[in-house]
């Protein structure tokens, strides 16, 4: 556990519980108070991540868990037929979807919607997940092309040109496009709780571990 840039950033590993870290981290930044689940700093949570990461997944998995909406940006953003909006009316669309006292938001959208959605976040959660993983599981929810959550109304995915630039996206991603959704994130929420989770298990023992009981230091 270790402190960059002023931010909180804790790295899960191995079978350290990832969420015991995060309050444990949070306690030291807040003079020794541990903050349970259900208070403010679990709250607002954005999840950012590579396509096909699971960072929808674990939106509905993390509202479900803790009764709070889900946002998903991707919906917000995409007209019927793969259409970019206007870059006002897409903000519009997240200011209001925000515009509640709590909230899951998964997707990137790093210098569209940061300085909308990260002053008012309690919690970064970054999907550490494979780009092998990520490559074919977007693959495959292609060819499946069943109805999904975090998939904009009238929009379907073929396996066409488009397609292929998308892929090529997802496979360079860490290294093409990851480091500019940092830049951004250190520049407007450095001060943000960050957990990185990677892979099922880790992901797994985060949800389990939100049922930690609140408490105070020794002494208090």
């Amino acid at each position: 556990m270790g402190a960059v840039a002023g931010t909180a950033r804790i790295q899960s590993r191995g079978a350290v519980n990832p969420a015991i870290n995060l309050l444990l981290a949070i306690q030291n930044l807040h003079n020794c108070r541990l903050f349970s689940r259900q208070e403010v700093l679990m709250q607002r949570i954005v999840i950012l991540g590579n396509a096909g990461s699971g960072k929808s997944t674990l939106a509905r998995a993390l509202g479900k868990h803790l009764s709070l909406p889900v946002v998903h940006l991707d919906t917000l953003f995409w007209e019927p037929g793969w259409v970019e909006p206007d870059a006002e009316q897409f903000r519009v669309r997240v200011r209001e979807a925000i515009a509640v006292d709590a909230w899951i938001c998964e997707g990137n959208y790093a210098r569209r919607t940061f300085d909308l959605r990260l002053p008012h976040t309690d919690l970064i959660i970054w999907l550490d997940t494979s780009r092998l993983t990520c490559f074919t599981r977007v693959i495959m929810r292609s060819v499946m092309n069943r109805p999904r959550p975090d998939l904009a109304t009238g929009c379907t995915e073929k396996l066409d040109r488009a397609f292929l630039t998308f892929l090529k996206f997802v496979w360079n991603f860490d290294r093409g496009y990851r480091p500019g959704i940092e830049a951004v994130r250190l520049a407007v929420g450095p001060q943000i709780p960050v957990v990185h989770l990677r892979g099922s298990r880790q992901i797994g023992a985060f949800l389990d571990s939100l049922s930690v009981a609140s408490g105070v230091c020794p002494g208090r």
